[in-house]
């Protein structure tokens, strides 16, 4: 395999949280000025979930864990947090709960979570 293959197949984990603030914002701008039901702002929130899905199974729990945003308002959401700061970063965005528990087993929330 070349080193382009490698990194390709096996980001490391400043690059898939430089991709999951990336299409986020793109997702954001999307629903500005598409609309939440617009190919392109679905298209971006679910690549913004799968890249974090993929950061949590490649890292998790070691570099990045899930924890409750007890601050936000309305859906109940995760946040990605960074155990050391990756560009001024401690989180890799939101993930709502109800996604989470659709996409990961059990076993894995188990895992990834951590309780205060």
């Amino acid at each position: 395999m070349t080193d382009e293959t490698t990194q390709l197949l096996y980001p490391s984990i400043e690059k898939l949280v430089e991709e999951i603030v990336a299409v986020n914002h793109a997702w954001k701008v999307a629903c500005e000025l598409f609309g939440q039901d617009s190919p392109l702002s679905i298209s971006s929130r679910d690549l913004k979930t799968y890249l974090q899905v993929r950061l949590l199974r490649s890292y998790a729990p070691e570099q990045v864990y899930l924890i409750e945003d007890k601050e936000s308002e309305g859906e109940p959401l995760y946040s990605l947090r960074l155990r050391e700061s990756i560009g001024n970063r401690l989180y890799a965005e939101h993930l709502p709960m109800r996604i989470a528990q659709k996409i990961l087993a059990d076993k894995e929330l188990e895992q990834f979570e951590r309780h205060n």
